[in-house]
């Protein structure tokens, strides 16, 4: 930041004078787990307090609930039958502001050439969309739909800012046998530094532990309490997704404790421009 816009942040904040000032909300405070009614005051995009402020822009938000924006941990984007652009607009007005995509679909069709459009698509949005590399392209060895990545492949991607990590990694026999090819990818994101997401469905036991052990770091594939415990057990964070084919979070969401909230996330996966007119997005999971 600017040493002018550092300063002038400061002041404004100490002298409570501000550009905008959201009024009168119910604003939850994800770092106290409170919810505290007052004012929101806002310059450059930076927030320069919480209490009673003026400004010369005021919004009154009439009691509403004020609420960081929300983040969809995993959701393809394909699934939507939507261009980012569109889909964007949708789930932006439900207060989902960033989401973690993977275009599983478009890659298994295109290659990276598929991610490349994703990227350059999204990047004309006002939605925050970071994506993480697909890591089973084809699905499985049976799929001929267009396009094969090996771990040399997801190298570049990897390296991009814009790619957070390693998406679902469907291939659990893979990892549990050893395969080289799979445990080339493996070793691609630790080398890159970037996490691995998870889809191991019916996975217990031993199996699972070993599954977790390659730095495989969440799950959106848990359909029962026991499904949960386990993941939660082994170190994994727990997404409870609620989307247009899967909804696991209603009775999911029982195992949430305030020991283990901090391992739970939100997540669609797959979401239809339906589902999201008639129920919402993550306004509707909370």
């Amino acid at each position: 930041m600017e040493k002018s816009r550092l300063r002038a942040a400061i002041l404004n904040a100490a002298s409570r004078n501000a550009a905008l000032v959201i009024k009168n909300a119910k604003i939850v405070n994800v770092f106290t787990e409170e919810i505290i009614e007052g004012d929101v005051a806002i310059r450059d995009g930076i927030i320069l307090g919480v209490g009673s402020f003026s400004g010369k822009q005021e919004i009154d938000a009439k009691g509403a609930y004020l609420t960081p924006g929300l983040i969809d941990g995993h959701v393809h984007i394909e699934s939507s039958m939507a261009h980012p652009s569109r889909f964007a607009n949708v789930i932006l007005e439900k207060g989902t502001t960033t989401i973690i995509a993977d275009p599983h679909e478009i890659v298994n069709v295109c290659g990276l050439a598929g991610l490349r459009y994703m990227m350059e698509a999204a990047e004309k949005t006002a939605l925050d969309v970071r994506f993480m590399v697909p890591s089973c392209v084809p699905a499985t060895p049976f799929d001929h739909s267009g396009a094969v990545l090996e771990a040399d492949d997801m190298k570049a991607p990897l390296a991009d800012d814009r790619v957070l990590g390693v998406g679902e990694f469907m291939n659990c026999p893979g990892i549990l046998n050893g395969d080289d090819a799979v445990l080339d990818k493996l070793v691609a994101a630790y080398e890159a530094k970037k996490p691995i997401d998870g889809h191991s469905p019916g996975v217990t036991g031993k199996d699972l532990q070993a599954y977790a052990s390659a730095q495989i770091r969440t799950d959106h594939e848990c359909f029962t309490l026991d499904d949960v415990e386990a993941r939660l057990q082994a170190g994994m964070y727990v997404m409870l997704r609620n989307g247009s084919a899967c909804h696991d979070l209603p009775n999911l969401v029982r195992a949430v404790t305030p020991a283990n909230l901090r391992r739970f996330l939100l997540c669609s996966d797959d979401l239809h421009p339906k589902t999201i007119f008639e129920k919402g997005h993550l306004n509707e999971h909370l």
